[in-house]
């Protein structure tokens, strides 16, 4: 999950060739069903003559398969065995399990738990009921880490250097939209130090609201994030602080506990990282 601040032009180590084929492979999305060559050249900003290259060499591999017909290409069972290898291997999924089921079916919302993938957060497992037909979002799908209750849960759980490494991606990502996004951190960062958890109500999307906890093993795996949401009316920015938050918290520290897991980041950590008046302190060069 880490991100090393080392430059990738200056790293003898990095085998660009083999970055710029999984770049390919993750530009397909959930639903996307086919992409042909230009789409995924859109997709990574990789010039059109090398995704043709990459394309052609993975299909070789057997992880892309071609249609003719369209011109276009898919994703094999061979490419979503190492996702389903993933998914096997993570624990926590499994384990969390029971405890998702239970909070969603206390409260009614879509229960998930995710990790990061560059700026976004990926989900992994999710406990959904027919209560949540507004929340359309499944394993592998992606939410925005800076504007998401799962993703701004995972900021904050973050060290320093590691929450100053994604700042500096986020900024990159978003350029002239960096500032907005960042007051949403920081306001989200309060929210942390005071209640334990993050929340989001139409922030990511107008019509969501919900709650988002970080969970960090003594594996030194992670740190993960869940979050439990549903239609904004339903989980109004009252109801996330006083019923939704505490549970999805307990739900957690359960978690933690059944896993031998341990948070870096109890409020009165978060809280250190506090200006005085509330703002959050920008000690990292890539938050400004």
């Amino acid at each position: 999950m880490k991100r090393t601040g080392k430059k990738t032009a200056t790293d003898r180590n990095f085998v660009v060739a083999l970055s710029r084929g999984l770049d390919v492979l993750r530009a397909f999305h959930p639903n996307d069903g086919l992409l042909g060559n230009q789409e995924i050249a859109a997709r990574t900003n990789l010039p059109k003559p090398t995704v043709s290259r990459l394309t052609y060499t993975l299909t070789k591999l057997g992880y892309l398969a071609p249609v003719p017909r369209f011109e276009k290409y898919q994703l094999t069972p061979a490419a979503m065995s190492l996702g389903y290898a993933a998914l096997a291997n993570l624990g926590v999924r499994h384990l969390s399990e029971p405890f998702r089921e239970d909070v969603m079916r206390a409260t009614g919302g879509a229960v998930a738990v995710g990790g990061r993938d560059r700026h976004s957060m990926i989900y992994f497992g999710q406990s959904r009921g027919s209560e949540t037909v507004g929340v359309q979002l499944d394993v592998g799908s992606r939410v925005p880490i800076a504007t998401s209750a799962m993703g701004r849960a995972y900021f904050w759980a973050l060290d320093d250097a590691d929450r100053a490494d994604l700042s500096r991606l986020l900024r990159e990502h978003y350029g002239s939209r960096w500032p907005k996004m960042r007051d949403g951190l920081e306001r989200s960062g309060e929210t942390v130090a005071k209640y334990g958890f993050a929340i989001s109500v139409g922030d990511w999307h107008d019509d969501i609201g919900a709650a988002g906890v970080a969970l960090r093993l003594n594996d030194g795996t992670g740190p993960y994030a869940f979050n439990c949401g549903a239609p904004a009316f339903r989980f109004t920015e009252e109801r996330l602080i006083n019923d939704i938050g505490p549970r999805l918290l307990a739900m957690v520290r359960n978690i933690e506990a059944a896993l031998g897991g341990l948070m870096p980041h109890s409020k009165k950590d978060v809280s250190k990282k506090l200006k005085s008046g509330g703002k959050v302190a920008r000690v990292a060069e890539g938050f400004r």
